[in-house]
């Protein structure tokens, strides 16, 4: 089913926060797992003058989709994030983890704690599309707290709606900094990890 073209400007919570968090650190490292929007990097480079780490994992899903090997998905992502054990500040999770499967989601999160540096911070979105539609919203940051969420056609459909216990136990190892549920039913969740005591 075709998703169309779609757009809409929605309110988010967590991203000044999130903003806040990072540019409180010099010269932050972030990971952006959606897909290079030259608008965002460019408001994320001016805001908080961070370096940012591109992983479209969005184009990696659909990679595998078309190929006919999303059951190979977790291997790929053991491999993905290579050479950047605790070099991270923070990373944009958007709502990638909505489209995994469960071994895909565990491995994943795993590799974003092993990421992030003692004090990093990371954002995730929890969409409010049904499992098996097949489509991905691409978020551009329209200022500190609003996206436009463009919605396009995605080879690989959402795999589940994730509960906040479900949530929580993918990200064992953060600390939970910030929860909220939008109006829309979407969720902004917002995770530290702690510093070594």
């Amino acid at each position: 089913m075709s998703a169309g073209p779609s757009s809409e400007i929605v309110a988010s919570r967590g991203l000044a926060t999130f903003l806040s968090l990072v540019s409180s650190r010099p010269a932050p490292d972030v990971v952006d797992l959606g897909p290079a929007i030259g608008a965002n990097i460019a408001f994320l480079g001016e805001r908080i003058g961070c370096r940012i780490h591109v992983k479209d994992l969005y184009a990696d899903l659909d990679r595998h989709a078309h190929e006919g090997i999303l059951d190979r998905f977790a291997e790929f992502l053991g491999g993905r994030f290579t050479g950047l054990d605790q070099s991270i500040d923070a990373v944009l999770c958007w709502d990638v983890f909505d489209y995994l499967l469960p071994a895909a989601a565990s491995v994943l999160a795993g590799e974003l704690i092993q990421a992030l540096r003692p004090g990093g911070t990371l954002l995730a979105f929890f969409g409010t599309g049904k499992p098996g539609d097949r489509s991905f919203t691409r978020y551009l940051i329209v200022d500190e707290a609003h996206l436009r969420c463009r919605v396009s056609d995605a080879a690989c459909g959402r795999e589940r709606t994730l509960q906040n216990r479900d949530i929580l136990r993918l990200f064992e190892g953060l600390d939970l900094f910030d929860s909220v549920l939008l109006k829309s039913g979407a969720r902004e969740v917002l995770f530290r990890k702690p510093s070594p005591r």
